[in-house]
């Protein structure tokens, strides 16, 4: 299947269709219903053509409370690219993910559950949980914290890791969340970009039953960002570290100076303005310096309360868990959204499979989690361990399986569904962006799945796919575009808005380009084929590298793929794919050339790979995106770009081997 034939993809079956139960339950179909829409198309369409009627709607719906009303919803005088919301108002997202409930009578209520790599399991409650956030906000005031500074997070994902979240964002600074796994420079860079004042970090964490240390990395990473003033250590671990006298105090030392101060709301929430920026996260390219996405108050957040409320379905009562590390999206994402909902959020310090394959799904047990996140690629890997790991465990507290990160191929997909979902639980597929503070596209509960597809635009975003000549097509691949603002859109990357209004609204005017390939059918199904700037052109035909990777897996020896594109001088470009065996596979000729026929099978002789490569692992981030782009890169001998976001570098070394 290439881009010219994609029938194979939009002819396979629905897999799941929603039953009354779901109807009932879904607080989405309760809000169309307030709205005076019966038919999600019809609601579909208003919430694209209303925007003002339908965020209104959607902030009232969530209980996303202001401090002062606004007068304005949105703003477009200087553009779509600049378009500013809720003008005229007060509004602190803290107030919402924390204030409220720790002041009232769910004060009690289970808000965090943390698990470490070693099993050690710590539970907060809304109380608790305010209580550590006003110490700390105070012992940051009292350290000359103030308004619009930047503080780094450097933290695995612990209680105080939220905690320290909160109380930056309360007293109306920003944060930005630095994944836990990078390396000195590129913690630098980030925080030398955003000029930050202080960097909150720990002694280390649990990696796989290993010491990763953190405050070493700190160290280094300060000694190259002259901004930073002060550096806060958790003692995670308890493990003697080097502290800086005038510089490093402990988390203990920071809260120590409100110990006397129990009362919630010690420390007064900052009125802030919708717009006063909250949060700068980064991400990287192959390519020039990480782009810093600026986001307020009433963006971010408000962006990943609505889709975990419209899509993820999820409330009080709710205890979400998705795999991710606080220095990718999904780990603000998850922590904002699930806070500002009233329901438990899961923080796990270790990897799925360690320190036996059914980790994840003893987490889900144990948790009793209602709501679970994986990227494919994780499935993928969890799969090839055998449908017996998942059966040992009593998942039957899940409602809702989410994914995102990676395109699907159908055999995870399907496993997904039917062996930890017991095929009762819908997918809800989910991609969007970093920029995008969550999803273009996903999955509701009310409409029937087909694998590997997004059965939904998401509820206010302005989603079309569109050819060459900037026209809405159907049933034909083109770029993936959003054709009017929403809460969510970042405000530029930090102190770059040229950078921001190139990458994203240059090609057509007032148009997001977002950088994907998207189809959608006649049925409303959407499907994501892989970014526009991987895309593959053999002899004439575009192929995205999810369905080369996906035909590879078609082949029972196949774990897992990558497929790149690499010079040739007759077609233009080659396939090349490297293609990772299941445990009992051995690496042959003749599975090579067993692998090529299956895709070309698949996909049509002439896209079958000039090569395939074995390879024990991919190239991959921490929440388990395969890089493809550096694949390609080494593999041609050519600069790799960044790194910083590489999970597992000794990869990079296979594939210098297999050129």
């Amino acid at each position: 299947m290439s881009f010219e034939d994609t029938a194979s993809l939009t002819e396979l079956p629905i897999a799941w269709r929603p039953g009354e139960e779901h109807l009932a339950a879904s607080r989405l179909r309760r809000f169309m219903l307030q709205q005076g829409h019966a038919e999600y198309e019809a609601f579909l369409r208003w919430s694209v053509e209303e925007p003002e009627a339908f965020w209104r709607a959607t902030m009232e719906d969530l209980d996303l409370q202001f401090y002062e009303p606004y007068e304005q919803v949105m703003d477009q005088s200087r553009g779509k690219e600049w378009t500013t919301w809720f003008r005229g108002g007060k509004y602190n997202y803290v107030h919402n993910a924390l204030d409220k409930w720790a002041a009232g009578p769910v004060r009690g209520r289970i808000c965090l559950i943390w698990e470490g790599d070693d099993g050690a399991v710590r539970r907060w409650t809304y109380g608790e949980l305010a209580a550590e956030v006003d110490r700390a906000a105070a012992g940051l005031r009292a350290l000359g914290l103030e308004k619009g500074d930047r503080v780094g997070i450097f933290m695995p994902m612990l209680p105080e890791t939220v905690a320290a979240t909160l109380a930056v964002n309360k007293l109306g600074a920003i944060y930005i969340p630095i994944f836990s796994g990078y390396g000195p420079e590129a913690v630098a860079q980030r925080l030398q970009d955003a000029e930050a004042r202080f960097l909150i970090t720990a002694d280390g964490f649990l990696r796989r039953g290993s010491t990763i240390r953190m405050k070493e990395t700190a160290d280094a990473a300060v000694e190259l960002s002259p901004s930073i003033e002060r550096v806060i250590v958790f003692p995670r671990l308890d493990r003697p570290v080097p502290m800086r006298e005038g510089r490093d105090l402990t988390w203990s030392q920071l809260t120590d100076s409100a110990s006397g101060m129990t009362a919630v709301g010690m420390v007064e929430t900052e009125r802030t303005d919708p717009e006063d920026p909250c949060l700068i996260i980064y991400t990287s390219g192959t390519t020039g310096r990480p782009k810093g996405a600026l986001h307020p108050h009433c963006g971010f957040p408000v962006k990943a309360t609505q889709d975990m409320a419209h899509l993820f379905d999820v409330g009080e009562g709710d205890t979400l868990f998705w795999f991710s590390d606080l220095g990718w999206m999904m780990g603000p994402w998850a922590i904002m959204g699930s806070l500002s909902l009233g329901a438990a959020c899961v923080l796990f310090e270790g990897t799925p499979d360690f320190p036996h394959p059914g980790r994840v799904w003893e987490l889900v047990e144990r948790h009793r989690i209602s709501v679970l996140g994986i990227a494919p690629t994780a499935i993928r890997a969890l799969m090839a361990h055998g449908d017996e790991w998942p059966a040992k465990y009593d998942l039957s507290s899940l409602r809702i399986l989410g994914a995102s990160g990676e395109p699907w191929n159908p055999g995870p997909w399907q496993w997904f569904l039917e062996k930890v979902g017991g095929g009762r639980c819908p997918i809800i597929n989910y991609s969007g962006g970093t920029e995008i503070s969550g999803g273009i596209l996903g999955c509701v509960s009310l409409r029937p799945l087909k694998p590997c597809s997004f059965n939904t635009v998401v509820p206010g975003m302005a989603a079309e796919v569109y050819d060459e000549e900037a026209r809405p097509v159907r049933n034909a691949v083109g770029e993936l575009v959003l054709t009017n603002a929403w809460p969510g859109m970042t405000r530029g990357f930090w102190r770059d808005p040229q950078r921001y209004l190139d990458t994203y609204w240059s090609r057509w005017p007032g148009v997001w380009v977002h950088g994907d390939w998207a189809l959608v059918d006649d049925e409303g199904f959407w499907y994501i084929l892989g970014r526009s700037d991987d895309t593959l052109k053999v002899a004439g035909k575009r192929v995205g590298p999810a369905e080369v990777e996906s035909a590879a897996c078609e082949h029972r020896a196949v774990r897992e793929a990558a497929a790149i594109g690499v010079p040739d001088a007759i077609k233009g470009e080659a396939v090349v794919v490297f293609a990772v065996l299941g445990a009992d596979q051995q690496p042959t000729d003749e599975l090579r050339a067993a692998i090529r026929d299956q895709v070309a099978a698949s996909l049509g002789k002439a896209l079958r790979p000039e090569k395939v490569l074995f390879a024990t692992d991919l190239p991959k981030t921490r929440n388990a995106k395969v890089l493809r782009r550096v694949i390609r890169s080494v593999y041609l001998g050519k600069e790799a770009g960044d790194l910083s976001s590489l999970e597992n570098p000794a990869t990079l070394d296979a594939i210098r081997e297999a050129r």
